[in-house]
């Protein structure tokens, strides 16, 4: 009875920790990375982008109030494609200083995200609440971890990169936005 019980408790055990996910572990085992592809939006085809609000990371109300282009980058800490991008978007957001740079924190924790916002010294906020991603489910929705949305002055979502961001991609989206 005791050798049966040294061998299924390893096993049960297995079977268990197996299961159970490791706690965040679960996000990071979930996620779909994207590669880099660009859905562009022709202007009257563009529906409205969701209202983008809420607390951030550095736990203030935040509220973009429209009128400019926006940037809107998904990303979480333990993302090694988010990590890539970190410095080009915090550099493009200096570049662009007309444009809104807002990022949405999904499928982690804020200290860790604080973290990494210190590390890569971000300069936009960072919504914390990943629900506000349920208002771009009928436009670009965010389908991969990263996503970067773009959205026109006039409120409505143009063009989505689906995983990591380049100087040259965002850059030419921001430009072609702008543009119009």
């Amino acid at each position: 009875m005791k050798i049966r019980n040294l061998i299924f408790a390893p096993l049960f055990a297995l079977a268990l920790s197996s299961c159970s996910g490791g706690g965040s572990s679960i996000a990071e085992e979930s996620f779909i990375s994207g590669n880099g592809s660009i859905s562009f939006i022709k202007s009257a085809d563009r529906i409205s982008a969701p209202q983008l609000s809420g607390m951030t990371l550095s736990g203030k109300n935040y509220t973009f109030s429209g009128g400019q282009v926006a940037v809107v980058n998904v990303w979480a800490s333990w993302c090694a494609p988010c990590r890539a991008e970190a410095p080009t978007l915090a550099a493009l957001s200096q570049k662009y200083s007309d444009v809104s740079f807002i990022g949405i924190l999904t499928r982690d924790n804020p200290v860790n995200a604080e973290a990494f916002a210190r590390r890569f010294s971000i300069p936009y906020p960072t919504l914390i609440d990943d629900s506000v991603l349920i208002g771009f489910r009928k436009s670009l929705p965010a389908n991969a971890i990263p996503s970067t949305v773009v959205i026109d002055r006039k409120g409505q979502v143009a063009a989505r990169i689906s995983g990591e961001v380049t100087v040259a991609s965002l850059s030419e989206l921001i430009e072609k936005v702008s543009a119009e």
